[in-house]
């Protein structure tokens, strides 16, 4: 995400031979869920996405875009009317992402935009402060909106931006190499609709 703004420092593989059914008691790998807020807000399976993709590529057609479904994550503000204010105001592109239908029951204060590829972009309005957001963190200023990033994990390539300076927080995840346009379009859209609010961010741990 480099180039969005000025830092601010603020003190198959093959299928097995066998045709037996896999054992039912046996957690599929999409029910594994990460610690992490980021984790959360990634929206369709990857098995699903790519057998999408190779159905579209053998149909010789688009891949067919379906309803994103979104997971529950803490969001106490969600019901605000700032986030109220800022879903409404979401463009319905974002770059070369365009809005999603979300599956229901959709949550509250989220949104979701789908490129061709069928990547996505979720964002999540009135989440809690990110736990990793002190007062020695690193901003990134874009349009006038300061954001905190949080890395994707191992296995996820995408990052979540978190927007800190305003009367709710913003999560806004977006895939790895997706350029400055996200931050920037969102950041549109919560300038327009967000009064800008100083940071609180959590004190510096104990040493």
């Amino acid at each position: 995400m480099s180039g969005c703004g000025t830092l601010v420092a603020v003190n198959d593989p093959d299928l097995p031979e066998s045709a037996d059914a896999p054992d039912p008691a046996e957690p599929h790998p999409t029910a594994r869920r990460s610690p992490a807020l980021i984790a959360v807000a990634v929206a369709l399976p990857v098995a699903l996405v790519v057998g999408v993709l190779v159905a579209a590529v053998m149909a010789g057609r688009d891949p067919i875009r379906e309803p994103v479904a979104l997971g529950t994550v803490p969001a106490p503000a969600a019901e605000s009317p700032e986030c109220a204010a800022l879903i409404e105001a979401l463009p319905e592109n974002i770059g070369d992402f365009e809005r999603a239908e979300l599956m229901d029951p959709a949550p509250v204060g989220a949104a979701a935009w789908q490129a061709d590829d069928l990547k996505e972009i979720v964002l999540r309005c009135g989440v809690d402060r990110p736990l990793e957001f002190n007062a020695a963190s690193a901003l990134q200023m874009v349009d006038a909106v300061q954001w905190f990033q949080v890395p994707g994990e191992e296995g996820l390539d995408a990052s979540t931006w978190f927007a800190v300076d305003r009367g709710v927080y913003v999560a806004l995840t977006v895939p790895d190499g997706s350029g400055p346009t996200p931050l920037q379009d969102a950041s549109s859209a919560i300038t327009g609709a967000l009064e800008q609010r100083p940071i609180d961010p959590a004190p510096l741990p104990n040493p």
